[in-house]
């Protein structure tokens, strides 16, 4: 049987939800090493920024009744290099790690998101789909998503 569209959209919220995994001790050895809290510190406000984002196309997705489940699962295919799937047996969504798990898997869900809507808009042009994103997003989220 086929997914809904409700499940896939529950599942990719279960997989934007879960803790990210990152480890401080990648970044660095002690409290005095400033250099590496300071990275550390800069991906882990990546890691949520793109929680949020992610939470927010997925509202916009979730309420929209002509995006189908059909339409989610072909961008799974194609965006973010095809490397976040839907495992329809388990009723999650799986992510073929590239770098580094913690700062990619809710970026490969944005990018789906994204997708999603890029070609729900086909009707218009790319700049008319870029004002219209960031009426309904604002700035940062389509600058980020749909440029």
């Amino acid at each position: 049987m086929e997914p809904t569209k409700d499940q896939i959209l529950d599942a990719l919220s279960r997989h934007i939800s879960q803790r990210s995994g990152i480890d401080a001790r990648n970044y660095f050895d002690s409290w005095s090493d400033t250099e590496g809290r300071k990275a550390f510190n800069a991906e882990y406000r990546e890691i949520l920024r793109e929680g949020r984002d992610a939470r927010t196309l997925l509202y916009f997705v979730r309420r929209s009744v002509t995006i189908t489940a059909d339409k989610i699962l072909s961008a799974t295919k194609h965006a973010y290099s095809g490397r976040l799937t839907y495992n329809a047996e388990k009723d999650r969504f799986d992510y073929c790690t590239g770098q580094y798990f913690p700062t990619e898997y809710r970026a490969a869900a944005c990018a789906v998101l994204a997708s999603v809507l890029w070609t729900w808009c086909e009707r218009f042009t790319g700049d008319d789909k870029r004002t219209y994103f960031r009426r309904e997003f604002g700035r940062g989220i389509q600058s980020r998503w749909f440029n």
